[in-house]
């Protein structure tokens, strides 16, 4: 149920991971948007833009942070003055977990709105159906459909690419190797989490670890007593986490309390929220846990070095007070920044096919360094992450390069690799 937020290696993660937001240059792009697009102002008036965001919100609110993210990032925008002078708007809607409403809130986006901006959803795959039928409606978003990952009118911040950083599980066999031939994992029973899952198993078995057991569990699952119960039998050593939501981590640790066993957990992108101690049961039950992701730590350990933490911080509580910031919170927000710098670069009079070709033009992106960057225009990213750990009932990084360095506070050795084909 998360991204598996990492892509293809670029050259050099010093050359990256720039301090810059985000480069424009050509596209590598042979074919440009259809001609239509290049008159459609649909969304578009003298005065605002309007763009749609489709997300999965009825799974307890789970995904609810990116209509927040998205919207406190044109707060911002708005605040500002707007992009040549038109202020952005988000029609929002909940597709409530079925690719029926998934599909319809498409086919409304596609007649009202300029664009599809933020969204995170389980079931894009329907809406990528009309994606692909109608190539001059823009998409900039987390999407969890490789296919529709793949559509030429379709953009992300973290393009979702199926493969795995080499460098944190390098960094993990060396740390932990008298645990690597006992290791395990838990795998929502999603196509997207199936997804990376195996890309992430690829790159742990080409290291060295030996996965013993990896069962998926549904959306609706709390209880992970036979899991842990079953671990324990069998001696697992490490657990890896990785496709586990802070909700479901924190059951998952409770029940290891319960039964007694410290296995060492390493924990994903989607894990790492303010709530995930106190869902765990305290620190004295997650004390020594770790975590890598390929973005900062943007939860506010990181805002006194990295400007654009505090921001984003600010204007979170500012579009939706006391909203309990989260990964999908950071990837609305991201994804509302990649269109807003697209749309700077449209023209004065933009139109969705001027806005695919902006798009088309950004190569590197890193959204002011809150993530390691990526090539949206490529559908690539880096091979950086980041190592963290929880001490005292906090997150903090483990020695990672400072933030004022060349790496942006990233690791960035080895490379990403991809399973073969």
């Amino acid at each position: 149920m998360v991204v598996a937020a990492a892509a293809l290696t670029l050259a050099a993660c010093s050359s990256t991971n720039s301090s810059t937001s985000s480069t424009t240059s050509a596209s590598s792009h042979t074919s440009g948007p259809p001609a239509s697009a290049m008159t459609d102002h649909t969304g578009v008036t003298a005065t605002s833009i309007h763009v749609a965001n489709i997300s999965t919100l009825n799974l307890g609110g789970l995904f609810k942070g990116a209509v927040v993210g998205a919207e406190a990032y044109f707060d911002m925008v708005n605040a500002r003055g707007g992009v040549h002078g038109r202020k952005i708007y988000v029609d929002s809607g909940d597709d409530q977990f079925e690719g029926s409403d998934n599909l319809q809130l498409t086919q409304s986006a596609i007649d009202n709105d300029l664009a599809i901006v933020g969204s995170f959803s389980l079931e894009d795959s329907y809406g990528g159906t009309l994606l692909a039928k109608n190539p001059g409606m823009p998409d900039i978003s987390n999407v969890l459909d490789l296919p529709t990952e793949k559509l030429p009118n379709v953009y992300s911040a973290v393009p979702l690419q199926g493969g795995w950083e080499e460098g944190a599980i390098q960094y993990f066999i060396h740390k932990f190797p008298q645990d690597a031939g006992k290791a395990a994992a838990m795998v929502a029973d999603e196509p997207s989490s199936v997804a990376a899952w195996q890309g992430e198993k690829y790159v742990l078995q080409k290291v060295g670890f030996h996965v013993l057991y990896a069962p998926t569990f549904p959306p609706s699952q709390t209880d992970y007593t036979q899991n842990v119960v079953t671990m324990k039998n069998m001696g697992i050593k490490i657990v890896f986490l990785e496709q586990m939501p802070e909700e479901y981590a924190g059951a998952f640790i409770k029940d290891l309390v319960q039964q007694n066993y410290h296995p060492q957990i390493v924990f994903g992108a989607a894990a790492y929220s303010s709530q995930l101690v106190s869902s765990s049961g305290g620190a004295a039950d997650i004390d020594g846990a770790l975590l890598e992701q390929n973005a900062s730590l943007y939860l506010g350990q990181d805002a006194s070095d990295l400007p654009a933490d505090a921001t984003f911080l600010h204007w979170v509580n500012v579009a939706d007070p006391g909203f309990n910031t989260d990964l999908f919170t950071l990837y609305g927000w991201l994804n509302a920044q990649l269109f807003t710098e697209a749309l700077q670069n449209a023209g004065s009079d933009p139109s969705r096919g001027s806005l695919l070709e902006a798009l088309s033009k950004i190569t590197s992106f890193n959204g002011d360094n809150l993530v390691t960057t990526s090539d949206p225009a490529a559908k690539t990213t880096s091979n950086c992450y980041l190592i963290g750990e929880i001490a005292n009932g906090d997150f903090q990084r483990l020695g990672d390069p400072p933030i004022s360095g060349p790496t942006n506070g990233y690791r960035c050795d080895y490379q990403y690799v991809t399973p073969p084909s």
